[in-house]
């Protein structure tokens, strides 16, 4: 229906408002693809219409929705083949829609999913170093464990990436590296729970971060 009508009126308001309700219905249904083709569409033809922050909204709640797809993946799938994707270009969604329009009613829970999207990132860059770390691959494990410490380090995930980067360093026999990822870790997680349970935990799924160990 909405799509007859702007068909038979392209340029009328009533056809903008067509467009809207087309994006969210593609949306809705989770035809993600099409959905954000009419959300980009939208975007392109009309950049000052009164409700455009919500499409860059729609833009970021369809992203992200696929990242929730990722939740599902098969368990015994070489996890470092995975990138999650989705997961990144819903960060880049919402905080489009945060930087072009600070004062809409939707960025406020646009900065909250992106808080957890950064924490999601972050463990899932922490699940693929303790994945390389079981299986002897430790200088693999080591530079992930770095890229989620330079990446998030606002991340509750941090604490095992640091740890994970300690004990890799000491399999290698890199002492001074070793010496210095711990000397952080102990700075910054004194009391963690890593320093008595020893080496990294069996792999968990990477989206569980919020769970209770």
């Amino acid at each position: 229906m909405f799509n007859r009508l702007e068909a038979s009126y392209p340029f009328g308001v009533y056809a903008q408002q067509a467009q809207l309700e087309v994006a969210y219905a593609y949306y809705k249904s989770q035809d993600q693809a099409q959905a954000l083709a009419a959300v980009e569409r939208f975007i392109k033809l009309h950049p000052n219409h009164p409700s455009v922050d919500y499409m860059y909204y729609l833009r970021g709640l369809i992203s992200f929705n696929d990242q929730i797809g990722l939740l599902n993946f098969v368990y015994e799938q070489d996890p470092a083949e995975r990138d999650p994707k989705a997961t990144r270009e819903a960060f880049a969604a919402f905080k489009a829609l945060v930087d072009k329009f600070p004062e809409s009613k939707y960025t406020p829970d646009a900065i909250d999913r992106m808080k957890y999207l950064i924490n999601a990132m972050a463990a899932y860059e922490v699940y693929v170093a303790r994945y390389y770390y079981r299986r002897g691959a430790y200088l693999a494990a080591a530079n992930r464990a770095m890229d989620a410490v330079r990446e998030y380090s606002d991340s509750p995930a941090i604490e095992e990436a640091l740890w994970i980067m300690a004990r890799s360093y000491d399999k290698l026999g890199n002492v001074a590296l070793r010496d210095d990822a711990m000397r952080v870790f102990k700075r910054n997680f004194p009391n963690s729970k890593f320093l008595d349970e020893g080496a990294p935990k069996p792999d968990r799924k990477w989206w569980k971060f919020w769970a209770a160990s």
